[in-house]
């Protein structure tokens, strides 16, 4: 399958896309762990099929030194024992976050407890804002149709 649209060859879609960018960048340089970061980017991509985000997101993960087991069991990380108490109510919020237009009640009380319970104000935040841009991300490459698959698995760190 091609490509739909290239976001970044016009104008507007540069524009968009470096304010996009500086969002990200700023949840990046935030004190939410990066490991952390990419788990919750990887889930929310399985959760919405985007094939290029979980490429990317497992990739990166990798290059910076994530081992293949945690990657692995992302999508079953409830049924995993790899992941620490701070992950895992990442995780929680990750999934909570996304499966809003699934019926689902939103982020539930006791899974916001979880996050607070292990992240400060800051890295809250910055977990909030994560699971907002990749689930726009994951809409913007699965719209556009970005697969997975061609990136390089090397240098992505």
């Amino acid at each position: 399958m091609e490509p739909r649209l290239h976001l970044m060859t016009n104008d507007l879609g540069a524009e968009l896309g470096k304010r996009f960018a500086d969002v990200s960048l700023g949840i990046t340089r935030s004190a939410l762990p990066r490991s952390t970061q990419e788990l919750v980017m990887l889930r929310a991509s399985q959760i919405n099929g985007c094939g290029f985000c979980v490429d990317l997101h497992t990739k990166t993960a990798a290059a910076a030194g994530e081992s293949a087991v945690r990657l692995h069991l992302v999508a079953a990380w409830r049924r995993s024992t790899v992941f620490t108490g701070a992950e895992r109510a990442a995780l929680a919020l990750a999934e909570e976050g996304t499966r809003i237009a699934d019926a689902h009640p939103g982020v539930s009380d006791e899974t916001w407890a979880g996050v607070r319970e292990h992240y400060d104000e800051e890295q809250s935040t910055a977990l909030v804002y994560l699971v907002a841009m990749i689930n726009a991300a994951n809409r913007l490459g699965v719209i556009a149709h970005h697969e997975g698959g061609s990136l390089p698995s090397t240098g992505l760190a």
